[in-house]
């Protein structure tokens, strides 16, 4: 039995050429300093064990409950990566002075984000910095992603996205996404049908904004993904570190940000900054 002690950190997830016309998606489970390769452990058995602590990803104070996925009260007061603007980037207030770290958003903010359609559960927008793509959507759980906008800023891919999520939903049925593939969807007719449908309001926003700003895509590559689960629940069942410390069972698939156990799932990103020990074997 191999055992592992730290602090939980988003999962790494990557994509590798795979065989077919789909990337294999590729995790790490992430300890502190500590990398556990999953795909190589599906159909053994896992065991977390949450020891009690939980330390702020960004400051490393010891903290009784964690906020916005792995900080403590005064970072997520305090920080602009855990304002309201980071969920709704169209109310980004930096131009009124207000932004509570300016640096970090000319950093973070003002520059290439994409726009994007995704199928995890369903057609979905979403948002993500250019050097996030693919690790995004893999976050997500999407088998499917097509880049659909390039912009120069966050908050104008948030204007594109408020915009387009009115007819479409803007967040995963993580549920649905976790009971199996999601039937293939074309993407590219997606994508022309919200052009077609928005086309007065996004051609107000690019009009409103510095020309070359906004670039709509309309040639861009798709993305497929497939994700290593070798068997996915017929009833979903989700553990909480906060009420069960333990948490034990035999490791049947990753997807996203969760890992799928015989007895239930675990959402590895929400409990950021929780001290576990981890046991692989029986």
């Amino acid at each position: 039995m191999k055992q592992y002690t730290g602090h939980l950190q988003k999962m790494a997830a990557r994509a590798v050429p795979g065989s077919g016309c789909a990337d294999r998606v590729e995790y790490d489970l992430l300890l502190d300093q500590q990398r556990i390769p999953l795909n190589a452990l599906l159909g053994s058995v896992l065991t977390l064990e949450y020891q009690g602590d939980i330390h702020c990803c960004h400051c490393g104070r010891l903290s009784k409950k964690s906020f916005s996925q792995g900080f403590c009260y005064p970072c997520f007061k305090k920080l602009a990566q855990c304002d309201s603007c980071m969920m709704s980037p169209e109310k980004c207030h930096f131009e009124q002075g207000t932004c509570r770290e300016p640096e970090w958003a000319r950093n973070v903010c003002f520059n290439e984000h994409i726009v994007y359609l995704a199928n995890s559960s369903a057609v979905k927008v979403g948002i993500t910095r250019g050097t996030q793509v693919p690790v995004r959507w893999l976050d997500q759980g999407a088998t499917q992603a097509l880049p659909i906008a390039r912009v120069a800023t966050r908050k104008q891919s948030g204007l594109i996205e408020d915009c387009l999520r009115q007819d479409i939903a803007d967040k995963t049925n993580w549920r649905a996404m976790l009971k199996g593939k999601a039937a293939e969807v074309d993407l590219a007719a997606e994508r022309d049908r919200l052009f077609e449908l928005f086309s007065p309001q996004l051609n107000s926003i690019i009009a409103s904004q510095a020309v070359g700003d906004i670039e709509l895509l309309f040639d861009a590559d798709s993305y497929a993904f497939d994700y290593p689960v070798s068997r996915y629940p017929e009833k979903i069942s989700s553990f909480n570190l906060d009420k069960e410390p333990l948490v034990n069972g035999r490791l049947m698939g990753i997807k996203g940000q969760y890992l799928i156990l015989d007895n239930g799932v675990i959402n590895i990103r929400k409990f950021t900054s929780y001290a576990v020990t981890v046991k692989v074997g029986e």
